[in-house]
């Protein structure tokens, strides 16, 4: 497959968009378990797993995405 610059340009925006969404999510989830009252460590670890999961979830939807529009 040949990919033309504006595809590469979107697939470097959607990967930016899709780390950019994971660390927002984690970081909310590492701040709510602080607000809880759960302990840095805790808190850091669900920051961590809501990170790999945002991030896990939103490579796959782009990856169907993309077989979609290819």
């Amino acid at each position: 497959m040949h990919l033309t610059m504006t595809t590469t340009a979107l697939l470097a925006l959607a990967f930016v968009v899709a780390v950019l969404v994971a660390v927002l999510a984690g970081s909310a989830a590492a701040y709510l378990a602080r607000l809880d009252g759960a302990t840095y460590p805790a808190a850091v670890t669900r920051g961590a797993t809501a990170f790999a999961a945002t991030l896990t979830l939103v490579a796959a939807l782009t990856g169907a995405a993309a077989a979609l529009v290819v």
